[in-house]
């Protein structure tokens, strides 16, 4: 009896552990990237100074941001293999390995690259943020032609009623939204740099499904966060170096010299951004992709939200309904996602 005892007590101490790491980890994805897109939108959005100038340099932007994540994902790497008591797998483990890398982070780069510049161009934060939950679309796509992957029938069905949710909030944008831009070029090239955007983050996702596929457990998330953090750091960091003064860099340390403030937000943003990757790694290794699904599905409602909020955007009732079908049509493959893992535990 004594025995029986101490183990229920064991097992409500050890379900009452796990219920506070995962409040703490949940709410460090909340609070990382809530924050990490309220200054998203600001840096790339708001006026700096009395002479409302928009910070302009969003590749100075991904180089701190990459740097700051390789530097957060190799502390992960070291700790996770000190508490395991093995030995420091390398990041690197071969040229194959390193080619992958490099393939992704150019990739990312260049989808970050393309997201804060339609920003500038005719697309608001609204819209972007909207548009990038609806990413499985070109992900799947590419799934489809290039690893010859199929996917059940209720996944087309999802990835339809989120396509129509964005559509619908687009075409019911209020015609007094800030624009980044000027006219109906500004708008288009927006648009294009957006579609851009979304179809590079469907080719680095498919190739990192890939890269872990077949490294068969030689790659895990925190070796992925340091090895592609860094690469894309060593990448930006040259492109930045290329004629400095005639390029981003220049124009980021004039503006960084009259508008101080800018710099707090991009360190800041990038902090935000690296912690907010070292939760999502610790989340999908401690309790699988569905919780994971349904924290980020969450944070990214509540981030439109905080968004609206803290910069007074308005929405129309066809924006709403377009939001809606957005979640609603996630919140459905998450609940079909958790149906099925019930239903192979039941089995097994």
């Amino acid at each position: 009896m004594m025995k029986n005892a101490q183990a229920s007590e064991k097992g409500v101490g050890g379900r009452k552990r796990e219920l506070v790491e995962l409040v703490i980890t949940v709410g460090g994805i909340y609070g990382a990237f809530l924050t990490w897109a309220v200054l998203q939108e600001r840096i790339a959005t708001t006026a700096y100074g009395p002479d409302e100038r928009i910070f302009r340099g969003s590749l100075v932007i991904n180089t701190v941001q990459s740097a700051l994540a390789a530097i957060v994902g190799y502390i992960y790497v070291v700790y996770q293999r000190k508490t395991a008591g093995e030995g420091l797998h390398p990041v690197f483990a071969d040229t194959a390995t390193l080619k992958g890398y490099a393939t992704v982070a150019v990739a990312q780069s260049l989808s970050s690259y393309c997201a804060y510049a339609s920003l500038q161009y005719g697309v608001d934060y609204l819209t972007m943020l909207l548009a990038k939950s609806c990413k499985l679309l070109p992900l799947m796509a590419l799934h489809m032609t290039v690893y010859r992957r199929r996917y059940p029938f209720y996944k087309y069905v999802v990835v339809g009623v989120i396509t129509l949710g964005v559509c619908l909030f687009s075409i019911y944008h209020p015609s007094t939204a800030k624009k980044g831009g000027n006219g109906e070029g500004a708008s288009f090239l927006g648009a294009l740099l957006l579609g851009t955007n979304l179809m590079l983050d469907g080719f680095y996702n498919s190739t990192q499904d890939n890269m872990f596929k077949e490294s068969k457990g030689k790659i895990t998330g925190p070796h992925m966060m340091c090895g592609l953090n860094l690469v894309a750091a060593v990448l930006t960091t040259c492109a930045l170096c290329w004629k400095p003064s005639e390029g981003q860099l220049g124009e980021a340390i004039d503006f960084i010299s009259q508008h101080p403030r800018v710099l707090g937000d991009i360190v800041l943003f990038g902090l935000c951004g690296a912690l907010g990757q070292l939760f999502i790694f610790h989340a999908l290794a401690t309790y699988g992709s569905i919780v994971l699904v349904t924290v980020t599905v969450t944070r990214k409602m509540f981030s439109m939200l905080l968004s609206v909020i803290w910069f007074n955007h308005t929405l129309s009732h066809g924006q709403w309904a377009g939001v809606l079908a957005v979640f609603s049509g996630i919140g459905a493959e998450a609940y079909i996602k958790h149906l099925e893992k019930a239903n192979k535990l039941k089995t097994n």
